[in-house]
């Protein structure tokens, strides 16, 4: 059964390493380890690559319109909402924190409030938390700043952890990938 792991993004070289961009992070490291091939369509709206049965997209649509790239990946390969994994990130969880679950609302998340209403609400979420700014009209600005110096140092860490995770998806029920795989914060790896 094929897989479709979005990774959740803003394009261009000004979001790289944004707090935003961690899911796109997640997607890169998983092209590397899989060595997948290039795919890419400019219907797709995404950089798109294929290893096996898992494709990897990385949706060029900028946030709020993540849904558009994920629902003409999904209809052209026939792929259901079930069989979707998007990484993003989190502002309600502490940074470093990992979890994974179906379902369930956007929380404001731009992008999880296209996927669903292009898509539907059934996928697998890989949060990734990043914290919160203590003033919440800082919320924008907060996630499009790269993540500071000392939270740099444990991204690769955090990244490379989550890829592992994801590549249990197909082997491991989704209860027994959130309790075994569930992260508190980054010292927990």
């Amino acid at each position: 059964m094929m897989k479709l792991f979005v990774g959740l993004g803003n394009p261009g070289p000004a979001y790289a390493n944004t707090r935003h961009n961690i899911g796109w992070r997640v997607i890169d490291k998983l092209a590397k380890r899989l060595n997948p091939v290039n795919i890419s369509k400019k219907s797709f709206l995404g950089e798109l690559y294929k290893s096996k049965d898992i494709l990897l997209l990385k949706p060029l649509t900028y946030m709020n319109l993540s849904g558009k790239s994920v629902q003409a990946v999904a209809n052209f390969y026939k792929i259901p909402v079930e069989d979707i994994v998007v990484f993003h990130d989190d502002l309600d969880l502490p940074f470093g924190a990992l979890r994974i679950k179906r379902g369930g609302g956007h929380g404001g998340h731009n992008g999880l409030k296209s996927i669903d209403s292009e898509v539907g609400k059934d996928y697998i979420r890989f949060r990734m938390g990043i914290d919160k700014p203590p003033i919440k009209s800082q919320v924008v600005s907060y996630v499009l700043e790269p993540f500071e110096s000392k939270e740099e140092q444990n991204i690769a860490k955090w990244v490379d952890y989550t890829s592992d995770v994801a590549l249990q998806v197909d082997k491991l029920p989704l209860d027994e990938l959130r309790s075994r795989y569930t992260l508190r914060n980054i010292g927990a790896i």
